[in-house]
């Protein structure tokens, strides 16, 4: 099985050590995406929605680089920092990105580094 690891144009470059993507077998597997804006590396500023928003931006730059996108997606993961508060708001724009039929999801709390959404996405290439 070949695996290949890349790192993508138009992205905030990775914070540790880590790819932006792995492909294996036709699936293409993301890492778990922040809201950084990729042409100052910072995070952007705003609530739930303006920083989904961006995460998403980030990941269709990645998919771009193997000439995929969102109709392909499996599987999305994401972490909130807080489910409660941000959950319907997280997934309304989620629908701003991603049509019916929609991809299997999980969603969990977790307490993340000073930003309020991560996620990663299982990709059909």
């Amino acid at each position: 099985m070949a695996t290949e690891f890349f790192i993508a144009k138009n992205v905030p470059k990775p914070r540790g050590a880590y790819s932006h993507g792995a492909v294996a077998n036709g699936i293409l597997y993301t890492c778990g995406m922040g809201p950084a804006d990729p042409a100052t590396e910072k995070t952007v500023e705003g609530d739930i929605t303006a920083q989904t928003r961006q995460v998403f931006k980030n990941l269709q730059a990645i998919l771009a680089e193997k000439n995929a996108n969102f109709s392909q997606v499996l599987k999305v993961t994401t972490h909130l920092q807080d489910v409660h508060r941000d959950f319907a708001a997280y997934d309304a724009v989620c629908r701003e990105f991603l049509t019916e039929p929609f991809p299997v999801r999980t969603t969990v709390g977790s307490e993340l580094m000073n930003i309020l959404v991560e996620i990663d996405l299982v990709v059909a290439l």
